[in-house]
């Protein structure tokens, strides 16, 4: 029976993972066993991904990324070339802290910049934009737009990508027409 999914000849895939049809594995790419990675996503090259990572659906993640163990993608997620995800929030190299890992959760259409730094233990709220270069050491709200070192909220953007401004506690995107309301509980879609 032929693979649902394609696997570059350089990879290294050790059995067993879950791996979702339609999805590419590409040059120097290194999964773990117990990993999962859902449909369609793609996988560039020099990436690797621990045993305990979760990847959802329609996936991106670009070249030179290490999604450790207690990394979970949900769908639609935008990792972009040489961020960072850590697992341990006081590393020592003399110190096993195993235990002590903290995950991470990128929700839904997410997006993260070229050379982010998402410190583990922190949730990355749904349609959010990391700005390349930033380092998160907090949560990010849904919709939120995030940069900078520290990682702050200097806005709130579209699930087009595309920054939205609110007036009265209501936004529409310039570019699709969607509509958003904005409370003190954060961001949702609006009428």
């Amino acid at each position: 029976m032929e693979k649902e999914y394609f696997i570059h000849p350089t990879a290294v895939v050790d059995e067993p993972v879950e791996m979702g049809k339609g999805t590419k594995i590409w040059h120097f790419t290194h999964i773990m066993s117990g990993a999962r990675i859902g449909e369609n996503c793609i996988i560039g090259q020099n990436v690797f991904i621990g045993s305990g990572a979760v990847l959802g659906n329609n996936i991106k993640v670009q070249n030179n990324v290490s999604i450790y163990d207690g990394v979970i993608l949900e769908d639609h997620v935008f990792c972009g070339p040489s961020m960072v995800f850590t697992n341990v929030f006081n590393p020592r190299s003399f110190i096993s802290r195993k235990k002590e890992f903290r995950n991470t959760l990128v929700k839904r259409g997410a997006t993260i910049g070229a050379n982010v730094t998402i410190v583990c233990g922190n949730t990355i709220g749904q349609y959010a934009f990391i700005g390349a270069g930033s380092v998160v050491t907090r949560d990010v709200p849904d919709y939120g737009l995030v940069y900078g070192n520290p990682g702050k909220v200097k806005g709130w953007v579209c699930e087009c990508a595309e920054e939205i401004i609110f007036r009265s506690g209501k936004a529409k995107c310039r570019m699709c027409g969607r509509k958003y309301k904005k409370d003190k509980k954060g961001v949702k879609p609006g009428e």
